[in-house]
């Protein structure tokens, strides 16, 4: 028996995403393959696409709904002047404004829970 010499050559890792020194011409294919897999739909926008339609019904409920609230805040406790200090109570809730030279101060009170939550609006 006799021996047969082994041939071998150089490995030499080339990497494929050019950031990392592989070939530019790799540039489009790695993008087009990521936008592929992007679960939102890849692209310039980041997945969000809105629908005009869903945007337009979204807007005018909010319209609408703010319209009801602003009346029915007129009917219950007539015109409300945010620069005086006052207290609302609720059922469930109390709402005390406090206004301050840096702004007006609203807590809201959950008479059940014990929590409460404070919005600060600057003055300008």
């Amino acid at each position: 028996m006799g021996s047969t010499p082994a041939l071998g050559q150089d490995l030499v890792y080339q990497p494929t995403n050019p950031a990392f020194g592989g070939s530019s011409v790799n540039y489009s294919w790695l993008l087009n393959s990521a936008n592929n897999q992007n679960p939102y739909g890849g692209g310039q926008d980041f997945g969000f696409r809105d629908d005009p339609l869903q945007n337009f019904e979204r807007q005018l409920q909010r319209r609408i709904l703010d319209q009801i609230s602003r009346q029915v805040i007129e009917e219950r406790f007539g015109e409300i002047d945010l620069t005086q200090e006052g207290s609302f109570d609720f059922e469930r809730f109390s709402v005390d404004v406090t206004p301050g030279p840096s702004g007006i101060s609203i807590r809201v009170f959950n008479k059940d829970t014990g929590e409460s939550t404070t919005i600060d609006i600057p003055r300008f």
